[in-house]
Parts: C-alpha cells; sequence; structure tokens
C-alpha cells in the first residue's frame, strides 16, 4: 500500500488533519484506503485535488458548491455565476464604505445625538 497519511496530505494542503475528516464526511473527499493498522492512505492526486478546493473557497465558492463542482463539469458557468454574485456584492459594499466615511467624516460619536441633527449622514428613517 502506498500513499499519504493524513497528516502528510493535511501538511501538504495547509490544512489540519480534522479538515480531511470533514471533507470525508461531507462528500469532498473520498474515504481512503487504510493500512493494517488503521491509518488513512490518501492517493498522491488527492493533494492536487484538495489545493483545488481551497483556491475554489478562495474564490467565494461554499463547499455545498465545490461538491457539485468536483461532481460533474460547469466550473466556468459556476465562476460567471459567482462573478456576477461579487461584484454585485462589491457595490453593496462599497455604499456601506462611503456611508461609514461620512459618519466619520460627520464626527458622529453618539448614535441618538447624531439621528437628532440634520447633518446626521446615517439613514435613520
Amino acid at each position: 500500500m502506498s500513499g499519504l497519511r493524513s497528516g502528510q496530505l493535511a501538511e501538504a494542503v495547509g490544512v489540519n488533519p480534522q479538515t480531511l475528516r470533514y471533507y470525508e464526511r461531507r462528500g469532498l473527499l473520498n474515504e481512503p484506503e487504510r493500512t493494517l493498522g488503521g491509518h488513512r492512505l490518501y492517493p498522491p492526486e488527492t493533494v492536487t485535488m484538495l489545493r483545488g478546493v481551497k483556491a475554489a473557497q478562495r474564490l467565494g465558492f461554499t463547499l455545498d458548491e465545490i461538491a457539485v463542482l468536483l461532481a460533474r463539469a460547469g466550473l466556468r458557468d459556476r465562476a460567471r455565476d459567482k462573478l456576477g454574485e461579487i461584484e454585485t456584492r462589491i457595490v453593496e459594499l462599497t455604499a456601506v464604505a462611503d456611508m461609514l466615511r461620512a459618519v466619520v467624516d460627520a464626527g458622529c460619536d453618539d448614535l441618538e445625538v447624531c439621528a437628532t441633527v440634520p447633518e446626521c449622514p446615517l439613514p435613520l428613517g
């Protein structure tokens, strides 16, 4: 039997061994073979697959979405959808950042006091 033990795989990918077991429970990672002593042995190509999972997470994909991507093709379409979601969030977060800048610039230190002055930038209505 050859392969990577949990600790070796976890180190190669940059996760902890508990993450590997969690991925197994979620169905992202097939249950590996075991040694006679019961240690998990993962095929070497698991490193590449898990690096792909981690990259997809960094791009904003959830584990459920990643499971779908692993089960079938469609990365391009899902990436296009995810890009739309991210662009929408950027617009929303930009509006929040602009409002926070206005609060800082207005010198608002107390929410109740700020709400009583017409110069208050917060939408309190």
